[in-house]
């Protein structure tokens, strides 16, 4: 058994989230293990740019209430207590909504290679953050 010792808080920079995000790393597996873990802190309004993950990401919301957004122009809102899995390869963002703060667990896995686990696409418009809600597909 190990404890883990904490890392600071990072703020999320401007060249992947637009707004004010803060993470905290809860998990960075080493070898053999792939896992990660973040909480995310998401100011209202605060949003990721379009990204993909080798290995696919789940998102288990905390507090408030999480937009998730498809390149088909969906954008579902999952509340605290739900999961949203996002498959390998598949591009998407993330965030909060205009007026309220927002919390949610990050979780993927790297795939030990030297590919990114993350690759950053551009930001995501107003008008794409601002389509319509749905709550399940």
């Amino acid at each position: 058994m190990e404890f883990i010792t904490p890392v600071p808080t990072g703020k999320g920079p401007a060249e992947s989230f637009t707004g004010d995000v803060w993470f905290d790393v809860i998990y960075a597996g080493k070898e053999p293990s792939r896992a990660r873990t973040n909480m995310v802190r998401f100011s209202p309004g605060a949003r990721t740019f379009w990204h993909h993950h080798v290995l696919g990401q789940t998102l288990h919301v905390v507090s408030g209430t999480a937009l998730v957004g498809t390149r088909d122009g969906v954008v579902f809102a999952a509340q605290p207590g739900e999961t949203v899995t996002c498959p390998a390869g598949e591009e998407h963002w993330h965030g909060a909504t205009d007026d309220r703060f927002m919390e949610h667990l990050a979780i993927w896995e790297g795939d030990g290679s030297s590919t990114p686990e993350t690759t950053w696409l551009e930001e995501v418009t107003d008008e794409q953050y601002h389509a319509p809600r749905t709550r399940r597909s």
